[in-house]
């Protein structure tokens, strides 16, 4: 870490995410928030917080790994919403609303931007997360335009005039928190959340990971081997990792980042 970023750290601290009330998570597709920040979520709302996940793609074009006898992408897209709410539920989740824009980048980035905009407007979170859209190996549009609007949506959320400018009512957003990322620069203990996290993932997401498939058994290893090591470089058991930013970090603050 570069002096200057130990200075601005210094003068104006990372936010600690646990000491917020209200947190909404996007997705771009369904399992996306689950696998990024699913024991996260789990420990937050069993503290009593309100969460609210914003599935902002219906995941139709998600057949990698999806039973044979699925038919059309519409079928598809309607099974992965009813796992999605069975998944949110095992997390303590009750509030999970759908943009329901098709994946595969099939949209605009400003039918996006409203989704998550109207979102944010609606629900009034301190802290929003999103997938990290500077990693370098990304390369799901999804992924990206998600993470990008997200990121927009967090800057603006605050100022009354450029909502307005939407039609919709400023939030009081202090925090973007990015999961998937390979920059954490803060870490949520989640002893005891580990396991409520991979059983909504492989009980609930079963088109994307039938049991006993690769895209299970590497997806189950790498999450626990990620708590595991995220928990060693944090004091705890295990831990999920984020790249924070507060509202002074957002922008001008380049060094904010690292």
């Amino acid at each position: 870490m570069s002096l200057i970023t130990q200075i601005i750290r210094a003068a104006a601290p990372l936010p600690v995410l646990e000491s917020y009330q209200r947190f909404l998570f996007v997705g771009p597709h369904p399992d996306d928030i689950e696998i990024g920040a699913g024991a996260t979520a789990a420990k937050l709302a069993a503290a009593g917080k309100q969460i609210c996940f914003l599935i902002c793609t219906d995941g139709r074009y998600g057949f990698d790994h999806a039973p044979a006898d699925l038919s059309s992408p519409d079928e598809l897209a309607e099974i992965r919403e009813k796992e999605a709410l069975r998944s949110a539920e095992m997390l303590g989740v009750s509030d999970v609303r759908f943009g329901k824009l098709s994946d595969g980048a099939f949209y605009t980035r400003s039918d996006l931007s409203e989704v998550i905009l109207r979102t944010v407007s609606d629900f009034q979170p301190d802290v929003l997360f999103c997938p990290d859209p500077s990693v370098t190996s990304e390369c799901h549009s999804d992924h990206l335009n998600v993470g990008e609007e997200t990121k927009r949506a967090a800057c603006f959320a605050p100022n009354g005039k450029i909502m307005e400018r939407h039609g919709l009512r400023s939030a009081p957003v202090q925090a973007i928190a990015f999961y998937m990322t390979a920059k954490p620069n803060r870490y949520v203990g989640t002893d005891g959340y580990l396991q409520q996290q991979l059983d909504a993932i492989f009980l609930c997401h079963k088109t994307q990971f039938p049991k006993g498939s690769s895209a299970e058994k590497s997806i189950r290893l790498y999450l626990k081997i990620r708590a595991y090591d995220f928990g060693l470089k944090s004091l705890h058991k295990t831990a999920e990792g984020f790249r924070v930013l507060g509202q002074t970090h957002m922008h001008c603050l380049p060094e904010a980042g690292d």
